[in-house]
Order: structure tokens, then sequence, then C-alpha cells
């Protein structure tokens, strides 16, 4: 058994969890790998090179005091890299997010690998070092961290040992992160690739988080200094019957409901690739939902593409356009901090609009 936390560690866990989702905030994913960048800085024809992701991530960084993009973003994950980097005028990319009250936080998972004994299953790396990274991030000002799981659904899967491997190992690095004051992002996504239904995303996703929460028990996690970042409950993208919103909203809190402690601070969807309009509509809707109404986390986001497409469209790459491109973010910002409030009535438009972000066998 690991050794227990502290009063003072609980604590310190407890505040910085609350703090990322309180009053409607949430999470700016930014921790996309070199190769993963290097993808999205080729769609407008950006080389991918150290200075030019510094520069795109010093854009999403450096928004004005009176953009109020604190209100909106309580978070911001970062790769490796952009944890240790500095702007150009000198200034660390921590110290950015911390100006505007935004608190910094690591991806520290190496990947998925294959999962032997399994048909084309995967499991996360990353557990060996991950005490001493976690020390070093900790360091150099991060306060909480991501690990992601993936789970397929197919023939055959998930299976119980893809479901297994993947729970103990997010319980694993869970406890491992609060042991040296990260706040840890559960993160077991149900990829929405595929042609299955909602009924039967909701199936394996109860499965799935089931599975999790009785690791983390196993594994003694301190809950309440803790965030879960699951899918949300929707019919597979190459599905003919695609759900609504309120659809989308009762299959998603209806799951959480089944299966997620009342412990857990917040809970932080990701985007999977749905386009940023929808993964704002179906926001709004998983905080209106109110039958039976049972919600005891916040419900908030941490979205990568669908904060980001837009973005990347008004920025091109060029100077001039780092205004109209900063302007993006806080639009979107804004408007899944208005849906995390249930409040979010659709009158925020981005460049990106509704485009599908679907990336097949999404990796970061």
């Amino acid at each position: 058994m690991a050794p227990a936390l502290t009063s003072a560690q609980k604590k310190e866990l407890r505040q910085i969890a609350q703090s990322i989702v309180e009053n409607g905030k949430g999470i700016l994913a930014a921790d996309e790998s070199t190769g993963t960048i290097g993808k999205r800085l080729g769609s407008i024809g950006v080389e991918n090179n150290e200075d030019n992701r510094r520069d795109y991530r010093e854009l999403l960084f450096t928004l004005s005091k009176d953009s109020n993009i604190g209100s909106s973003l309580g978070g911001c994950i970062l790769f490796e890299e952009t944890l240790f980097q500095s702007a150009s005028d000198g200034t660390s990319m921590v110290k950015l997010l911390q100006d505007h009250g935004i608190v910094p936080g690591i991806k520290v998972d190496k990947g998925v690998q294959p999962l032997p004994g399994t048909n084309g299953e995967t499991v996360t790396q990353g557990i060996d070092g991950l005490q001493d990274r976690c020390k070093k991030y900790k360091a150099a000002g991060a306060q909480f961290a991501k690990w992601r799981a993936v789970i397929k659904i197919g023939d055959d899967m998930p299976s119980e040992l893809g479901i297994q491997e993947n729970a103990v190992t997010l319980a694993r690095y869970a406890t491992i992160c609060q042991q040296e004051g990260l706040v840890p992002i559960v993160e077991p996504e149900v990829l929405c690739d595929g042609t299955h239904t909602l009924a039967r995303c909701q199936e394996v996703t109860e499965k799935v988080l089931a599975a999790v929460y009785k690791a983390c028990n196993d594994h003694h996690l301190y809950l309440e200094g803790s965030l879960l970042k699951p899918n949300m409950v929707t019919a597979g993208m190459q599905c003919p019957d695609q759900a609504t919103p309120e659809q989308v909203a009762e299959a998603t809190v209806v799951t959480l409901q089944r299966t997620v402690p009342a412990a857990v601070v917040g809970i932080t969807f990701l985007s999977g690739g749905q386009s940023e309009e929808n993964a704002t509509l179906n926001l709004n809707a998983i905080n209106q939902y109110q039958d039976p109404g049972r919600k005891p986390w916040k419900l908030s986001f941490s979205y990568g593409r669908a904060l980001q497409a837009s973005v990347l469209k008004a920025w091109q790459g060029k100077k001039e356009n780092v205004a109209a491109a900063q302007q993006e973010l806080q639009k979107r910002a804004y408007a899944n901090h208005m849906a995390c409030l249930g409040q979010y009535t659709g009158d925020v438009t981005g460049a990106s609009g509704q485009e599908s972000l679907f990336v097949a066998n999404h990796t970061y």
C-alpha cells in the first residue's frame, strides 16, 4: 500500500481540483505530442519546428487581461516541451498561464502500445519512472496531470483483459501523481470510431468506468483530489442513427450516475472528434439535463480540437493574424463556459463551426 497522504497533501489536492472546475471553468488541452501538433500545423501549411510550436502555444497563452480568459479556463494541459519552454520575450509558458489564473498541467503518459492477447487493443505506457517525472513537473509549476487510456468498440472489443489492464494502469498512475502533489485526471476514452449505436456506447462506457473506479478504490486513490475525463456517450461516428444533444445528455448522465462516485470533484469531458459546435451543444444539454437530475460533480470540458480548430484556421501561421486567432479561442472558451452553466444559446460561431474534427483511431 502506498504511504497515506497527509491531511495537508489532501487539502492541496482538493483545492487544486476544485479551482480547475469552479464557476463554469474548464480545461484547454494543449498537450499534443510533437507528431500530433505537426499534423495540426501541417493542415495550415506551417512547418513543424520548435519555434513554430512555441509561437502557436504562445498565441494560446497571451490573450489580453481584458479577455477574461481565466473566467472560462481553469486549467491547461501542456506537453513536456511546453512546460519547460519560454515565450519569445523570455517569460515562461507556466507564468503566462498563471498570470491568467489558469492552473498548468502536464501530460505524463508515453502513448499506447499493443496489448498482447487481444484483437488490436492497447494499453498506455509510462509507469516506469513516473514518480521521478512527477517530482520534476511539480517543481516546474505543474499542478495536475493527465494520462489517457484508449478503449475500442468492435468485434469482441473491448475485452475484459483490455478493460482491466487499462483500469489498473490508470489507478496506478493516479496514486503516483497524488503522492507527488499532482491532481490526476483519469481519462478512459471509449473511442467514437465505428458503427456502434448510442446504447452500445453506453453499455461499454458503464463497464469501463465501473472497472476504473473499482481499481481506483483498490489503489486507495483520494477521489476528492482527482478529476475524470471521459467520453460523452454518443453513437459511433459511422453509425447512421446519430443522437440529439438531449439523447446524448440523458445517456451520459445516467452512465455517470451509475458508475462515478460522488466524491469525484469534476468531470471534464473530452471532445472526441465532435465539431466545435456539437461539443458545446452536447455539454450544454448535459448540464441542462434534470431527470432525475442527480449530478453531484461539476460537469465541464477538457477540449483540444474543439477549442483550437478555429484558432488554427484564423492564425494560418501569420503574425498579423494572432489577434484574430486569440479572439477565436476567447469565443470558444466562453461558449463552453456558458455550456458548463447550462446557459449556451448557440450564438457563438467560429471559423471551424460544424466541421467534423474526427480522426480515426486518434492518438495524441
